[in-house]
């Protein structure tokens, strides 16, 4: 079953959790590490890798030789800017054995952001992984101008969808201290059950996802479903599974049954709607009715006769979300008007356009080549 699904798999992503790769105290966990890296030295034997690592603070917690991370961000800032330097120097020595080169990206969400800075990553990656070398990916603690908690893509999970849209990958594999997903939380009830396979992410499975991280990490299940829900949207398959045995790196692209596989959509968002839906800056909201809602769903575009007000002040051009009126986020978008232009032809007609602002520019508030429903 497994085989038949995960077949010619070309390019792969891996994140690795920092429960997977510190000791209890939070120092790195070098003979594991050895065990990780020569598994995916052997993946790119193959096919394309990239490595979304944490770990950081984890090692900068090692390096000073704390028995816990600290609370103050500034500290676990700090503690990134160290870890950060022992961790890229252990895995370049220990890819280099393997006879591979690998790159180090640091990325803030900013990084994502901003299109145009989206793309050059992009194309950074693709030259890399053309010449056989290994992206190394994390987030780049140290600059991050509100801290940790801040204007951060939020976790490595995150980061890791971000990444296997942005290189189209075939393959996610997240591992971590969780088996995979179960039904309810295997450590408070005996009778939770495994799940094999996730064909499709509706709300009892997320419903399913607790939200409390390891000691030394950020992440729970919850932040894997979000992961998985974006992942497989933008068209990549992903695997949930434990990283107490890294050969389960090569394992789960072999096609064994490794943890949890969410399948992707067939109907997968294009790069450019997949930037929009989760790397995009957003600069304001547009609230609608219920007639736009089930347009917008069926595959419309948004118009201004559905529109019932407009969140936060914003420039033609911008990224905005688009809410339904109980302000649950159906869609974001690239708006043809401003928030001031929006506001005086809300409710109103298309062909009323011109007449109330003296010009117009498109016929759609927000056209749906420039919309990705979430």
């Amino acid at each position: 079953m497994r085989k038949e699904l995960l077949k010619n798999i070309k390019r792969v992503v891996v994140k690795i959790g920092t429960s997977t790769l510190t000791n209890d105290n939070g120092s790195l966990n070098e003979p594991k590490i050895k065990q990780i890296v020569a598994n995916l030295s052997k993946l790119n034997d193959d096919i394309d890798v990239v490595f979304v690592t944490s770990g950081a603070v984890g090692a900068g917690i090692g390096e000073l030789k704390l028995d816990k991370k600290p609370k103050s961000i500034t500290e676990k800032q700090a503690l990134a800017a160290i870890g950060q330097v022992s961790l890229i120097h252990l895995y370049q020595i220990l890819f280099w054995a393997y006879g591979k080169n690998i790159a180090q990206l640091l990325l803030t969400k900013d990084d994502f952001s901003d299109r145009k800075r989206y793309l050059n990553i992009k194309n950074v990656c693709n030259s890399l992984l053309s010449k056989k070398i290994i992206p190394i990916i994390n987030e780049n603690d140290p600059v991050v101008g509100d801290g940790i908690k801040g204007v951060k893509v939020g976790d490595n999970d995150t980061l890791s969808a971000l990444v296997a849209g942005l290189v189209e990958a075939d393959l996610l594999i997240i591992l971590s201290d969780i088996d995979g997903l179960y039904d309810k939380n295997p450590s408070e009830f005996k009778d939770a059950k495994f799940i094999n396979i996730v064909k499709k992410i509706d709300q009892n499975i997320k419903n399913m996802a607790g939200s409390e991280g390891s000691k030394f990490g950020t992440g729970g299940m919850k932040t894997k479903i979000i992961a998985a829900d974006m992942a497989t949207k933008g068209g990549t398959n992903l695997v949930i599974a434990s990283g107490s045995n890294p050969q389960n790196i090569v394992n789960i692209v072999r096609g064994d049954e490794i943890g949890t596989l969410f399948l992707r959509q067939d109907k997968k968002l294009n790069s450019k709607k997949y930037w929009l839906g989760y790397g995009s800056a957003k600069s304001g909201a547009i609230i609608i009715d219920s007639g736009a809602e089930n347009a917008l769903k069926n595959g419309k575009s948004l118009l201004s006769v559905g529109i019932k007000d407009v969140k936060m002040e914003f420039e033609r051009g911008a990224v905005v979300e688009i809410l339904n009126q109980n302000s649950d986020l159906l869609a974001r978008g690239i708006s043809n008007y401003s928030s001031a232009e929006i506001n005086q032809i809300t409710g109103r007609k298309s062909d009323e356009i011109e007449e109330i602002l003296g010009y117009k520019y498109d016929e759609e508030i927000v056209h749906i080549d420039n919309l990705a429903l979430v």
